[in-house]
């Protein structure tokens, strides 16, 4: 008999990560063989145990990966009352409960992955493990390379220091600058905060990376499935830190 922590078990159904699973637990909405489990550390046999959440059979779907180039004016949200495109609408032919990894917000574009995989998707949101986000941006006004420096360094936010880190000058005009810039916080709309603190306000951001995922081909507003070494890349590029330095 091989037990798997209630959370787990939950999260391989799609019903979120395991972070969402375990607050399903504490409020009571999830049974097993006909009894209410309110304790996170419950474990139980996924072959054997009859697990339902509000009354509902769970059962453990196939793992989905797509990767999406998001458009302008689309949502990262699976809520059905979202009155707004969203970025799980053109995959509503897969049943599934899949959801985005990560946001973007309404007024960016580029590249989301979505999936029903919950372990994978809090391994890759998850600070600790740093996992690099890449984006191109568009700012307006000719950033001085003191300015470039300064949002490096970070600038406070109300959470606390922001920095950039790693930020690349891909073209400077007089109107607007272009950037490449790599994230491995996550703060909410970072990017355009820290640009904006510093008088150089976004007019465009397109992501074009995520961890070791990118696909320049990828036309906007187009998805496609995740090819099996893609997963595995991405399942490495989520463990911890100090795992990959010491594999590396």
């Amino acid at each position: 008999m091989a037990l798997e922590r209630l959370n787990k078990i939950l999260a391989h159904a799609g019903l979120g990560s395991r972070r969402k699973c375990d607050e399903l637990i504490a409020q009571g909405r999830i049974t097993v063989d006909g009894v209410v489990v309110t304790e996170l550390g419950h474990k139980a046999d996924p072959s054997q145990a009859d697990v339902r959440c509000d009354g509902e059979r769970v059962q453990a779907e196939p793992v989905a990966y797509y990767l999406l180039n998001k458009p302008r004016g689309v949502v990262c949200t699976s809520d059905p009352r979202e009155g707004r495109p969203r970025a799980v609408d053109p995959l509503r032919g897969d049943h599934r409960r899949l959801y985005t990894i990560g946001r973007l917000d309404a007024d960016s574009r580029g590249l989301i992955l979505l999936t029903n995989d919950g372990e994978l998707t809090q391994r890759l949101t998850h600070p600790r493990h740093q996992v690099s986000k890449v984006y191109r941006v568009w700012a307006r006004g000719a950033m001085s390379p003191e300015t470039v420096e300064r949002v490096r360094r970070g600038v406070f936010l109300s959470e606390g220091r922001a920095a950039l880190g790693r930020v690349r000058v891909c073209q400077r005009r007089r109107e607007a600058t272009e950037l490449e810039i790599e994230l491995r916080q996550g703060i909410n709309r970072q990017i355009r905060r820290v640009l904006a603190k510093v008088g150089h306000p976004v007019s465009d951001l397109r992501r074009v990376a995520i961890g070791p995922i990118s696909d320049p081909g990828l036309r906007e507003g187009a998805w496609r499935r995740l090819r099996p070494d893609e997963v595995r890349r991405l399942q490495a590029a989520a463990q911890p830190a100090k795992a990959r330095s010491r594999k590396e």
